[in-house]
């Protein structure tokens, strides 16, 4: 390893970081000058910082590696496991702080997603991990967004420094069940895993009531914790994922859940399956999770969205509108006087819609062009709503609506003028 180039190690331990799927951020604020200046590099001015795009639209680029793909674990289902045979990199301290400073500098990024394999020893690895952190910002009043992924079987005292220098810190809970992780990766623990994840709450809590009391208290993981499940490679369906998530949520309090379908790996074990589940299936279940963090809907709720057969969420239209026909009594919903929960469990409505219809509800008796104007598509919406000057004759109450024919490599639509969008564009 020490015979290669940084460009080549780049070249392996980027590859190797593109299955980790939870390097999306939200919620980082301007990092204060522990020197007392203003500005610094990587400054990101208050906005959140995240995978793919900021508020503003601007797209947002992290500099997503690992520091090794060597491992010393050998989960089934990671390719830079111990037996796996991949070609292995390592970068210095110095190298990683050294390409975060110039890929920053070339404008190619404004933040750093940082994992690892482990090396040595748990503790060795995440001490490596902190150092890169630490001189980012200690040494070069870095200001940019940093997110590691920190290790569960490592000394709490590393933890609690990573916080200190990371916006973001993640603890992968790998699979969504304790038999699955017994089987594919036995040499971790998911008592250990979800101990550190209720730890690192704690730390996040104190740290946040700290900077209520103090001003000057160091920011602790100011953009808090998250997490990833990786879907399709131990059985679990889409109710068990859902459920773990959710008790996850309430548990830690996380920011973030992120899934990550899985993909079948060179030289892959033989207890894996041999094709990777649809990517749809991911994107239904990132459709669910906002439905529980947005749209106030509970597991349960969700989870009766699933197939009863496979118990899996359908592929063919989103989450929002399969619980919608299995709760046809509930529609269609009158947009005068139903309450904020009921509008928002209209597919095709979303937040924003819903709080832009109540404010101006309050002033006038909502017609159907009214809303429209509210929201941006009044055909996805129309079959379900009442308003001043309209009612659906036979929509959303048609027995046959999950019925009807998909063509292939295609949404369902509600019907031929009604397009479906997914519930994360509503």
């Amino acid at each position: 390893m020490s015979s290669l180039s940084t460009r080549q190690k780049l070249e392996i331990l980027a590859d190797a970081a593109k299955y980790d799927a939870s390097c999306a951020s939200s919620g980082t604020t301007k990092r204060d000058s522990r020197s007392g200046k203003r500005g610094g590099i990587g400054s990101t001015e208050g906005m959140g910082i995240c995978h793919a795009y900021a508020p503003d639209g601007r797209c947002i680029s992290l500099l997503k590696i690992l520091l090794t793909n060597s491992c010393i674990f050998d989960c089934h289902y990671c390719i830079n496991r111990r037996s796996s045979d991949v070609r292995r990199a390592r970068f210095t301290v110095k190298e990683v702080v050294d390409l975060t400073l110039s890929f920053y500098r070339r404008n190619y990024i404004e933040g750093l997603f940082l994992s690892s394999g482990i090396i040595r020893s748990c503790d060795y690895t995440m001490e490596q991990l902190v150092a890169v952190a630490r001189a980012l910002r200690e040494e070069h009043d870095f200001r940019g967004y940093i997110h590691l992924k920190t290790i569960p079987d490592a000394d709490p005292e590393l933890a609690r420094q990573a916080g200190l220098y990371a916006d973001r810190l993640s603890i992968n809970v790998e699979l969504p069940s304790e038999a699955g992780l017994k089987r594919l990766a036995p040499e971790k623990d998911g008592g250990r895993i979800e101990g550190a994840m209720a730890r690192m709450k704690s730390a996040i809590e104190d740290g946040t009531d700290a900077r209520k009391r103090y001003r000057h208290a160091p920011r602790f993981a100011p953009a808090g914790q998250s997490t990833q499940m990786i879907v399709g490679a131990d059985g679990a369906d889409d109710r068990a994922i859902i459920g773990r998530a959710s008790l996850l949520y309430d548990r830690h309090r996380l920011r973030r859940v992120y899934y990550s379908a899985f993909s079948p790996i060179p030289s892959a074990s033989a207890v894996l399956p041999l094709r990777r589940p649809p990517l749809m299936r991911e994107h239904r279940l990132y459709q669910s999770d906002w439905m529980m963090r947005f749209y106030g809907y509970s597991a349960g709720e969700v989870a009766a969205a699933t197939d009863a057969a496979t118990g899996c969420l359908p592929l063919d239209i989103d989450p929002k509108l399969a619980w919608a026909l299995r709760h046809r009594h509930a529609f269609p919903v009158d947009v005068n006087h139903a309450p904020r929960e009921l509008l928002l469990r209209v597919p095709g409505l979303g937040v924003k819609a819903v709080d832009r219809i109540l404010a101006s509800r309050r002033h006038r008796r909502l017609r159907l062009d009214d809303v429209a104007r509210l929201t941006s598509s009044i055909a996805r919406i129309r079959p379900f709503l009442v308003a001043a000057d309209w009612r659906p004759v036979q929509l959303a109450d048609r027995a046959d609506l999950a019925l009807r024919p998909t063509p292939p490599d295609q949404q369902l639509e509600l019907f031929a003028q009604f397009p479906v969008d997914p519930v994360t564009s509503s």
